[in-house]
C-alpha cells in the first residue's frame, strides 16, 4: 500500500472511532502493530469555527506516525478551510468521512449522507485535494441501502476526485454495523482504479484478515471494533499472516499490564478525572470473558483516582480461581 511516502505492504489500519480513538489508545494500537492510526471523527464546520474540542481532536505525537487526521462534513468551503487547518499540523494524511451512518451526521449531509449527492461528493473531495499538498485518503460504505450500492462508481469517482486511497467498510449505511459484511465488491473495485484500496468491517480475528486479504485482493485492513475487545489484534493478525499459526492468547498479567498503561496514558493526556472517566469504556476490552467481571466493572466505574482502581484489580486477581488466572505476578504494582 502505497499513499504519499507511506509505502506498508498488507498495512493494518485503526479505524478513527468517535470516543474512542484519542492518544492513548492510538499509542497502545501503535505499539501493538497498528501501521496507520487516525483521529476521531472531526467536525470541519467546528474546526472552522474555532471550536478547542474540534481543535483538540486532531492532536498528536510523533510516535503515533505515520497518523492521518479524519474530518467529517457537508460543507465545500469548511471542509477546505478544515484541510488547510489540519495540515498546520503536518499530519501524513488527511481522510475524509464519507461512511458515518449516525442521523445526526447524515442529516446534515455528511459521513454517508454524501451517498445519496455523489455530485457533492465528488465536489468535496476535489475541493480538499486541491487545497492541500498531503495526500487525501476516503473512507464510505458500499451505498446507502442494499437498493443504491455504486461502490465501483463511486470509487472511480474517488479516484478522479484526486484522493489517493479509499477504505470501503463492506456494509451499506442501512446495516450501520448489522448483519455481515459484503466484501465480495473489493475485487470489483480493484479492476476499475488504480489507488490502493482498504477493507473495513467484520475483521476482529486473524483467520478473518487473512480471508479477506486473500479474497479480495486489497491493500489493506482497516480494525474499528475488533480492537476496542481486543487491542492485541494488530499483533495477532501479522503473526499469522506471516507465520500461519496462531499467537496464544494474552495471560491475564498481560491484561492488567496493558490496562494499567492505557489508564496511565490516558491521565497523562487529559488529566486524572477526565482520562479515569473517559477510560471506562476500555475495562470490558480488557477484561473480557473472566469471571466475576460485571460486580468488579461496577466497582471501577466508581472510581476517580488511579490507585483504588490498581487495588480493586489487585484483589480481583488474587481471588480468581487457577485455571482463569495462569500467572498474575507483580502486574498491578503501582
Amino acid at each position: 500500500m502505497i499513499i504519499g511516502k507511506i509505502n506498508i505492504p498488507q498495512a493494518i489500519l485503526l479505524a478513527p472511532m468517535e470516543d474512542v480513538t484519542d492518544i492513548s489508545f492510538r499509542l497502545i494500537c501503535k505499539r501493538l502493530g497498528a501501521d496507520i492510526v487516525y483521529t476521531e471523527f472531526v467536525n470541519s464546520e467546528g474546526l472552522v469555527r474555532k471550536s478547542k474540542q474540534a481543535k483538540r481532536k486532531m492532536t498528536f505525537i510523533e510516535q503515533e506516525r505515520p497518523f492521518g487526521i479524519q474530518l467529517y462534513g457537508g460543507g465545500e468551503e469548511s471542509m477546505t478551510g478544515a484541510a488547510r487547518m489540519a495540515e498546520e499540523l503536518q499530519p501524513d494524511l488527511i481522510d475524509i468521512n464519507c461512511g458515518c451512518w449516525v442521523k445526526n451526521v447524515v442529516g446534515h449531509g455528511a459521513g454517508a449522507g454524501l451517498l445519496r449527492d455523489l455530485g457533492k461528493m465528488k465536489s468535496i473531495i476535489s475541493s480538499v485535494t486541491g487545497a492541500v499538498e498531503l495526500p487525501v485518503t476516503v473512507k464510505t460504505r458500499l451505498g446507502w441501502d442494499a437498493s443504491t450500492i455504486q461502490i465501483v462508481d463511486v470509487a472511480k469517482l474517488v479516484e478522479d476526485a484526486g484522493a489517493k486511497g479509499l477504505t470501503i467498510h463492506c456494509r451499506t449505511r442501512e446495516q450501520g454495523h448489522k448483519g455481515d459484511p459484503d466484501y465480495s465488491w473489493i475485487p470489483r473495485v480493484k479492476e476499475s482504479v488504480n489507488i490502493p484500496i482498504m477493507v473495513n468491517g467484520g475483521i476482529d480475528t486473524p483467520a478473518a484478515a487473512k480471508q479477506v486479504f486473500g479474497s479480495t485482493g486489497c491493500d489493506g485492513i482497516m480494525i474499528a471494533r475488533g480492537a476496542i475487545q481486543n487491542p492485541w489484534i494488530f499483533r495477532e493478525i501479522k503473526h499469522y499472516l506471516s507465520t500461519g499459526s496462531l499467537l496464544a492468547e494474552p495471560s491475564v498479567e498481560e491484561r492488567a499490564d496493558l490496562l494499567i498503561e492505557h489508564l496511565r496514558l490516558s491521565i497523562e493526556q487529559k488529566g486524572p478525572v477526565r482520562g479515569i472517566t473517559e477510560f471506562r469504556k476500555h475495562y470490558s476490552g480488557y477484561l473480557r470473558n473472566l469471571p466475576w467481571i460485571s460486580s468488579l466493572r461496577i466497582k471501577l466505574m466508581t472510581h476517580t483516582a488511579i490507585e483504588p482502581i490498581i487495588e480493586d484489580l489487585r484483589h480481583f486477581l488474587e481471588n480468581l480461581p487457577d485455571s482463569a488466572q495462569h500467572e498474575t505476578g507483580e502486574a498491578l504494582a503501582a
